[in-house]
C-alpha cells in the first residue's frame, strides 16, 4: 500500500501515549508499505527533528505550520483570538493553509492508496467530502485514527472542574468539540478506536460497522519484569506528561485526598511523579514526601525502583499506555475506573481499580505493607500486558487498511 500519515505537533521524542502508539504502528506499516509520514507542528523550523524523523521514516515531511507557538498567558490570548472560530480551541490552533494545501495536492494527485488521519486535531486541514456525498467522495480513501473522543475528555472536565472560570471555558470547549467531532466523524470513511467504550461513544454518531477498535499495545522488549528489582524503598510512582490537564487533575487529586491517608499508616512513603513539562500546580506540589522530576531520560528506569503505580485518573478517554508499559514491567498499579478505562484488566486480579479517595489509600498502603501481594499483581499484570505487544496490535491496524483502500475485499 502506498500510505499517507498525518499528524499534527511533534512525534518525536516520544513523550505521550499518543506519540508513542503512533509511531509504534506507523513503523510496523513503514516495515511492509510505502508510508509517508506528514508531521506539522508550531514554531520556528527545525531541521534537527526533520533529520530525526527522516531517520525513522524515510520520505517523511516535516511541515513547520505556524511560528507562534503560545504557552502561559500568550495561550490564553491565543485562545481568546480563536474564540469566534467554530472549531474547538484544541482543533482551530492547528489549522494551517500551508499544510491544508500540500493535502489536497495529493489527494488530486491520488499520489496515495489509503490516508491516515491521526488524531481528531490533523482533521482540519484534510479535504472535506463534497456536502451530500457519502464519506468515500474523497479523492482518497481516509481513516480517522481516534487516540481518545475527545468530547468526553471535555464532558468529564465540566463535571469535575471546581472553578467557575475554567468551567464556563471547559463549557464552551465542551460544545464546540460535541458539534466539530461528529461531523469529522461522520466525514470520514472509517474510524479507528482504541477501546470499546470508545466505538461505543461514537456510534451515536456513525454507523458502528465503520469504527474498528484497534487496542492499545505495549513494547515488550524495552518493558519488561526484571529478575533483580531496584526496589528498595517503598516508592509510590505517577507517570505521565505534566502538561497535559487529565494528568495535572489527577495528581492534585492524589495529593490532596489520597496522599494523607497513605502517609499516616505508612510514614516512610515516597510519591514520585515522574513527567515533561511540571506545569507550576505539580510543581508546587513538591514535599519532603513528595518528589517531581519533569523530564527524564528513561522512564523504564524510574518504573524499575516504584513499588506500586498509581493512575488517579478522573477526566480522560481513549485508553492509557502508562498502564500497560507498568504491567509489563510486572509493577502493581492501582487505578480509577477512568483510568483503565478501555483496558483489558481485571480488578482483583492483575489490576486494583478504585474510585474512591479512601479504599484508593487502602489499596496503596496494602500493597505498600504485603511484598507478596505486591508480587502476585505485579506478576499477573505482566502476563496480561503480554498479550498486547505492537506487532500484534499493529497488523490489526494494518488490517483495516487493506480493506479501506480495497486491496482487500
Amino acid at each position: 500500500m502506498r500510505i499517507l500519515w498525518v499528524k499534527a505537533n511533534k512525534l518525536l521524542p516520544m513523550e505521550s501515549g499518543g506519540s508513542i502508539r503512533s509511531f509504534h504502528i506507523a513503523r510496523h506499516l513503514a516495515a511492509r508499505h510505502e508510508l509517508t509520514f506528514l508531521s506539522y507542528y508550531t514554531g520556528v523550523p527545525d531541521p534537527a527533528y526533520h533529520a530525526e524523523l527522516v531517520r525513522c521514516f524515510p520520505g517523511a515531511v516535516a511541515q513547520p505550520a505556524g511560528k507562534w507557538d503560545p504557552a502561559g498567558a500568550a495561550r490564553a490570548l491565543d485562545y481568546i483570538l480563536h474564540l469566534p472560530r467554530a472549531a474547538p480551541y484544541a482543533v482551530s490552533r492547528f489549522a494551517s493553509p500551508a499544510v491544508s494545501g500540500k493535502i489536497a495536492g495529493w489527494f488530486r494527485e491520488r499520489r496515495f492508496e489509503v490516508a491516515v488521519c491521526d488524531f481528531l486535531q490533523s482533521a482540519i486541514n484534510f479535504p472535506v467530502a463534497p456536502a451530500g456525498s457519502r464519506p468515500d467522495g474523497r479523492a482518497i480513501p481516509s481513516v480517522l485514527f481516534q487516540h481518545n473522543v475527545e468530547t468526553e475528555i471535555w464532558r468529564r472536565h465540566v463535571l469535575t472542574e471546581p472553578s467557575k472560570y475554567k468551567n464556563l471555558v471547559y463549557g464552551i470547549e465542551f460544545s464546540k468539540m460535541m458539534r466539530y467531532e461528529r461531523r469529522a466523524v461522520q466525514q470520514f470513511q472509517h474510524v479507528i478506536a482504541v477501546s470499546a467504550n470508545d466505538k461505543r461513544l461514537m456510534s451515536a454518531w456513525v454507523d458502528a460497522s465503520r469504527i474498528t477498535v484497534v487496542p492499545t499495545g505495549v513494547d515488550l522488549a524495552e518493558y519488561r519484569p526484571e529478575s533483580s528489582t531496584d526496589e528498595t524503598q517503598p516508592l509510590v510512582m505517577f507517570v505521565g506528561a505534566m502538561d497535559w490537564e487529565p494528568n495535572v487533575g489527577a495528581v492534585e487529586y492524589f495529593c490532596r485526598d489520597i496522599w494523607p491517608r497513605v502517609m499516616a499508616e505508612t510514614p516512610e512513603a515516597r510519591f514520585r511523579i515522574v513527567g515533561r513539562n511540571p506545569v507550576w500546580r505539580v510543581q508546587a506540589l513538591a514535599s519532603d514526601s513528595v518528589e517531581v522530576t519533569g523530564r527524564v531520560p528513561s522512564v523504564r528506569e524510574h518504573l524499575s525502583q516504584a513499588a506500586v503505580v498509581v493512575v488517579p485518573l478522573r477526566v480522560g478517554g481513549g485508553t492509557r499506555l502508562k498502564i500497560y508499559e507498568a504491567m509489563a514491567a510486572g509493577k502493581a498499579v492501582v487505578s480509577t475506573t477512568v483510568g483503565a478505562e478501555g483496558l483489558d484488566v481485571h480488578h482483583g486480579s492483575d489490576i486494583l481499580l478504585s474510585d474512591d479517595a479512601a479504599t484508593f489509600a487502602d489499596a496503596v498502603i496494602m500493597l505498600l505493607r504485603d511484598r507478596n501481594a505486591r508480587s502476585r499483581y505485579g506478576q499477573a499484570a505482566a502476563r496480561q500486558a503480554a498479550q498486547f505487544d505492537w506487532p500484534q496490535v499493529a497488523v490489526k491496524f494494518e488490517d483495516v487498511l487493506k480493506r479501506v483502500s480495497g486491496i482487500e475485499r
